[in-house]
C-alpha cells in the first residue's frame, strides 16, 4: 500500500505545482480521488485561491467518491472563509479514507482538519511524501511561520559572474532556450522583483510572455525614493498587471502620488541604514498575500537579499562568455571578510538549457 499511496501522491502533487503562481494567497495543492483502484477525480487549487483542490476533484468524482481515498497533499480546511471546509466536503462525499502529505501550519487549520474527518469515522494518513509536498508548499508555510513569501533569487552571468558590460549592455547575456525557461518561472510565481536600478536602467515589463498565461505575476520594485521612470513599460500598464512598489517613509509625497494615480500600490518599508531593509520589504509582500517572489536583481538587491539570509532558492543562468572585471557583477558588495560568513548553498539540479547551463542551488537542510 505504502508504494500506492506513494504513485497517487505524486500525481497529487504534479497537479498541485500546476496551481504555483496563480493561487495565492492560498497555497497550490494537488488532490486526486481513487476508488477501487481507478482514479475518479482529479483536482487543483484554482485562480485566486478558489475552488479548492479538494472541491474540484470531488464535482469531478460524484458518487464515485462514496467509499473512495482522497489523496491530498496539505490538510483539508477546516475553517469557514469564502469557502466551506474541504474536510466537510470530503465527510458529505463518504470518502473511506484520507491521505494527506503534509500538516497545514495555519492555525484555523493545523490538526482541526484531521481531527474533523477522524471524527466522522475516516481513516487518515498522513506523511507520504511530506518532503517534496513541504518544498511545493514552502512559501505558503514562510508566509504562515514568518510572514514572509519563499525567495527565488534569478542571476544570468558570464563564466566571470558579469551581468552586463561597463557600458551597460547585457541584451542578451543568455540564449533564447533559457529566456523562455525565465518566463516559465515567472509564471509560477506570484511575483517578479527587481530593484530600482534595474527598473531605471532596464525599462522592463517583467510579465510573463510566449507561454498563454493570462493571470499575471505581480510586479514589484524595491525603489527607497520612488525614483522610477513615470512614462516606462512599468507606468503605462499599471493598469493593466499589477505594479506594486516598496519605498521608504521619506519618498517624495508628489511621486508617491503619482504612482498612486497610474494604478501602483505603495508598500511603505523600513530602513536599514541608507537603504531599504530587506526583511520590511519581504513582510510588507507577505502582509499582502504572496508566497512565491521570483527575484530578477540586480546586483544591489541580490546582494542585500543574500547578506540578510533571506533566499531559499538560487537559480544561475551561466553563459559561455567572458567580459572581465570592468562588467557589472551578477551580486553587489556584502561586505564579506571571511569564507566562513559568505552565505552558502546546496547544489540541488545542474542541467543544460540551449548553449548555458542552469545550476539550481538550495538552502543546506
Amino acid at each position: 500500500m505504502i508504494q500506492t499511496d506513494e504513485r497517487y501522491m505524486a500525481l497529487a502533487l504534479e497537479l498541485g505545482r500546476r496551481g504555483q503562481g496563480r493561487t495565492w494567497p492560498n497555497p497550490a495543492v494537488g488532490c486526486v480521488i481513487v476508488n477501487n483502484g481507478r482514479i475518479v477525480g482529479r483536482g487543483w487549487t484554482q485562480p485566486s485561491g478558489r475552488p479548492h483542490a479538494e472541491t474540484e476533484a470531488l464535482a469531478q468524482a460524484g458518487a464515485a467518491a462514496k467509499g473512495a481515498t482522497a489523496y491530498v497533499t496539505l490538510e483539508p480546511c477546516a475553517h469557514h472563509g469564502k469557502t466551506p471546509p474541504c474536510a466537510q466536503a470530503l465527510i458529505d462525499a463518504q470518502v473511506a479514507r484520507v491521505v494527506v502529505a503534509v500538516k497545514d501550519s495555519d492555525g484555523r487549520v493545523s490538526g482541526k482538519g484531521f481531527q474533523m474527518l477522524r471524527d466522522a469515522g475516516i481513516e487518515v494518513s498522513q506523511g507520504v511524501l511530506a518532503a517534496e509536498a513541504a518544498r511545493d508548499l514552502q512559501g505558503f508555510f514562510l508566509k504562515t511561520e514568518q510572514g514572509r513569501p519563499f525567495v527565488t533569487l534569478k542571476l544570468a552571468t558570464t563564466l566571470d559572474g558579469r551581468i552586463a558590460t561597463a557600458t551597460g549592455e547585457s541584451q542578451w547575456i543568455t540564449g533564447p532556450e533559457a529566456r523562455r525557461a525565465v518566463h516559465m518561472m515567472r509564471a509560477r510565481h506570484d511575483a517578479v522583483m527587481v530593484g530600482g536600478g534595474t527598473a531605471r536602467a532596464d525599462d522592463p515589463s517583467l510579465t510573463v510572455r510566449g507561454l498563454g498565461i493570462e493571470r499575471q505575476p505581480a510586479r514589484v520594485v524595491v525603489s527607497r525614493r520612488l525614483d522610477l521612470p513615470l512614462m516606462g513599460n512599468l507606468a503605462r500598464t499599471a493598469k493593466d498587471v499589477p505594479v506594486w512598489l516598496a519605498h521608504g517613509a521619506d519618498a517624495d509625497a508628489e511621486l508617491v502620488r503619482a504612482w498612486e494615480g497610474v494604478g501602483a500600490r505603495l508598500l511603505p518599508c523600513d530602513l536599514e541604514g541608507v537603504h531599504l531593509a530587506p526583511s520590511s520589504v519581504l513582510q510588507a509582500l507577505g502582509a499582502a498575500g504572496l508566497t512565491r517572489v521570483f527575484c530578477e536583481g540586480g546586483g544591489a538587491l541580490a546582494a542585500s537579499l543574500l547578506a540578510a539570509d533571506l533566499v531559499d532558492e538560487l537559480l544561475v543562468f551561466g553563459a559561455g562568455r567572458v567580459i572581465g572585471a570592468e562588467g557589472y557583477p551578477g551580486v553587489g558588495a556584502m561586505g564579506v571578510e571571511r569564507l566562513a560568513d559568505a552565505p552558502g548553498f546546496e547544489l540541488a539540479d545542474l542541467r543544460r538549457v540551449g548553449a548555458d547551463v542552469l545550476s539550481t542551488w538550495r538552502r543546506p537542510t
